[in-house]
């Protein structure tokens, strides 16, 4: 009978990293400096809840995400901004991508708030406009809702096998949630596949998303002679 090794070498490839840290130096300030957008928010859908809630009864503000406009261009914003497009550019690399003839700058900052009454929610979605994105959670607890990843190997949808325990991440997981507070921070490529499960209405949850994509300098050089 022929010998076979008595055992396997376990190479792990295609593997897909989400990095998160702890850092409340920036709740507060951040918070204070988003009230008024979020207030904006609220104001601008007012007429659509409003309407909603007379046609099909009073549900006050539920289901309604209030979206901020850009905060790029807001001072009080410049220094996470800054953070945020030095991390990611250092992410990218320790993927393994060459940045040589790469600026990566933040191309999306935003805040959005689920109201306390409850119902807010997002599908399952990518950002396709950017190489890593990120959220800054100012408002939140144990009882708001979370960001769940998905795995991105399409491929393994085919195995169709029950995990043994879902709750513990395995080779075998399809998702992976991730409990967040203020002063959670979370960074992740881009392309993976994430959601807000729907929000239950015990708590106000606001967070700061982004995005930040690496341009190509030859391209930005021509755009920035021509204009």
């Amino acid at each position: 009978m022929k010998s076979y090794p008595s055992t396997l070498i376990r190479n792990e490839e295609f593997k897909t990293p989400i990095w998160f840290a702890e850092e409340k130096s920036f709740v507060k300030e951040l918070n204070k400096a988003s009230d008024p957008y979020i207030k904006r928010a609220k104001k601008y859908l007012e007429p659509t809840i409003k309407k909603r809630n007379k046609t099909f009864g009073d549900k006050k503000e539920a289901g309604y995400v209030f979206h901020s406009t850009s905060l790029l261009q807001d001072p009080k914003f410049s220094e996470l901004g800054t953070y945020v497009t030095q991390t990611s550019n250092n992410l990218l690399i320790e993927m393994g991508y060459d940045l040589t003839n790469y600026v990566v700058f933040c191309t999306e900052l935003w805040v959005q708030e689920f109201p306390k009454i409850g119902g807010c929610y997002h599908t399952p979605h990518t950002h396709w406009n950017g190489h890593i994105s990120g959220f800054y959670f100012l408002k939140s607890s144990n009882k708001t809702s979370k960001p769940i990843f998905h795995d991105p190997r399409i491929g393994k949808e085919m195995i169709g096998l029950p995990e043994v325990n879902r709750k513990n991440i395995t080779y075998g997981s399809s998702s992976v949630n991730y409990g967040c507070k203020p002063g959670t921070m979370i960074f992740f490529p881009s392309y993976l596949t994430h959601e807000f499960p729907p929000d239950l209405g015990y708590d106000t949850f606001r967070f700061i998303h982004w995005n930040c994509q690496a341009i190509y300098k030859p391209a930005l050089d021509a755009y920035t002679n021509n204009r």
